[in-house]
């Protein structure tokens, strides 16, 4: 390997990001999809990892605009492989949670973990009941990763976690993907998607955190009926 190619590989691997989507697609491709919804729902490490914005990179790279992107991926595979992995990797922290209870969230705050994380995930499943606790958590960022061990510690039976844990998978991954998926197509193959990566994230998580602001206005407003009752 001469000179040149020592350095174009340092130099990608230096470009390499762990918080941006679209390395894990140049760098894994489909691999690197399944990958990371596995850790970042089964792994209580995986918090951090950029599920929503890499779900929706993922349909556009399914897409007509896949040129742009720089990386193709097949639309089939993500529609299947996507929510499988994301299942299982949520169906692993119920276990942890179940087997381990809540020795394994037993460990000091650092610059990774905190204990308001497991304490948000906590409020999440008694607010809104187990159900739709696991339902509406794979929409929100750390909730979906925290809340799996969580309803696992706190007795939810294995079964009915992993009905609801299917509708929340196929939900959120084939919903996101899909969403990417038709706005590439509305794209031409050379258009500059990279100066629109960041704001179509943003509503892609801003459209995550929608069911939850549905939820606390509805929930306001069963309050103020049953005051004025």
């Amino acid at each position: 390997m001469n000179t040149s190619t020592h350095v174009t590989a340092l130099g990608d691997s230096v470009a390499f990001n762990p918080l941006d989507a679209k390395s894990y697609l140049e760098a894994f491709g489909l691999f690197g999809v399944w990958a990371i919804l596995f850790a970042e729902t089964g792994l209580l490490l995986g918090f951090f990892l950029p599920g929503d914005s890499l779900l929706f990179l993922a349909g556009v790279a399914a897409s007509s605009a896949a040129k742009s992107l720089g990386v193709q991926l097949s639309l089939p595979l993500l529609l299947v492989g996507a929510p499988l992995f994301a299942i299982a990797g949520a169906q692993l922290g119920h276990h942890l949670g179940a087997r381990y209870g809540r020795r394994l969230f037993e460990r000091p705050d650092s610059r990774l973990f905190k204990r308001e994380y497991v304490e948000k995930a906590e409020f999440y499943f008694t607010k809104y009941g187990p159900a739709k606790a696991v339902v509406l958590a794979r929409f929100i960022p750390i909730v979906r990763t925290f809340l799996n061990p969580v309803a696992g510690v706190l007795g939810m039976p294995a079964r009915t976690f992993l009905v609801w844990n299917i509708v929340g998978g196929l939900l959120w991954t084939d919903g996101i993907i899909l969403v990417g998926y038709v706005l590439g197509g509305q794209l031409s193959a050379n258009f500059p998607i990279d100066k629109y990566i960041l704001p179509a994230v943003a509503v892609i998580v801003l459209l995550s955190v929608l069911p939850i602001l549905f939820e606390i206005l509805r929930n306001r407003r069963e309050k103020r009926r049953s005051v004025d009752v």
